[in-house]
């Protein structure tokens, strides 16, 4: 399905039946993404996926992009597939954007869930000084080894040495749905430009707030810090995960999600 977000065409499908949830991923990642997560949402959920202006099967605009053009690309989507309001799950990018979506228009989300990510700005816990060399790296490097370095990176090193084959898994994944740098560079410029941090008291809807505590991406301590600024928010740290989460422990990530939205 294609939703027109003011000329820009977002690509979107629907999985399941029962109360609305949209997950929005993060950076280059589109919709086929989430590991086994949608599925097992789907088996109670009207599931909601699609691929954020540059990826998967939307546009690719010129860049750079904004949080807050995201946002309202999202809400094409909910407006295409006739709903009103909506649960919404935000992963790291994807996370910002639900940020957005929720102060911009608080009357489409009942519950907000956001996963490896953060408030943004300066008063954010920073980017780990590996990560930001491995965002440096990126655009220079063969595509190959620029995907494996971010899946691994990604992953942490727990996942490197024990989930083998997921490290594989999502790294086909990467090879076959990739953008181009243009577009990777594009969303990065969104991501760097955000910051909620003053606004998030505004947030009305109940608020779950996940993360891995391996996370060498996002920095998890920036869980700790959307829990504290986010009214009726709650935290959930699971161990030893890092930054893909939702692929890493898919089944305790719809565990959350589902006691959550119960």
């Amino acid at each position: 399905m294609i939703a027109d977000s003011q000329g820009v065409r977002i690509g979107y499908e629907v999985r399941g039946d029962g109360e609305p949830l949209v997950l929005v991923h993060g950076l280059a990642y589109d919709r086929a993404g989430w590991g086994r997560l949608p599925d097992l949402l789907a088996e109670r959920y009207r599931v909601v996926l699609l691929d954020n202006r540059g990826v998967g099967e939307s546009d690719e605009p010129a860049g750079p992009y904004a949080v807050a053009q995201m946002a309202d690309d999202v809400v094409a989507v909910l407006d295409d597939a006739g709903l009103a309001r909506t649960n919404l799950f935000g992963v790291s990018l994807g996370g910002y954007i639900a940020q957005e979506l929720v102060l911009a228009h608080p009357e489409r989300v009942e519950k907000l869930i956001l996963a490896s990510t953060a408030p943004g700005g300066p008063r954010a816990h920073p980017m780990p000084q590996s990560t930001q060399e491995v965002f440096a790296r990126y655009p220079t490097m063969e595509r190959e080894a620029g995907l494996r370095m971010f899946v691994e990176n990604s992953l942490g090193e727990r996942g490197v040495r024990e989930l083998p084959d997921l490290v594989e898994e999502i790294f086909q994944y990467r090879l076959g749905h990739a953008p181009t740098v243009a577009a990777w560079l594009a969303q990065a410029t969104a991501g760097a430009a955000f910051d909620a941090y003053d606004r998030l008291g505004a947030i009305g809807a109940p608020t779950l707030v996940l993360a891995g505590g391996a996370d060498v991406v996002v920095d998890p301590r920036n869980a700790a810090l959307l829990g504290e600024l986010i009214p009726h928010a709650r935290v959930e740290i699971v161990p030893e995960r890092g930054h893909l989460l939702v692929w890493e422990d898919s089944e305790r990530v719809a565990q959350l999600v589902t006691e959550f939205l119960a």
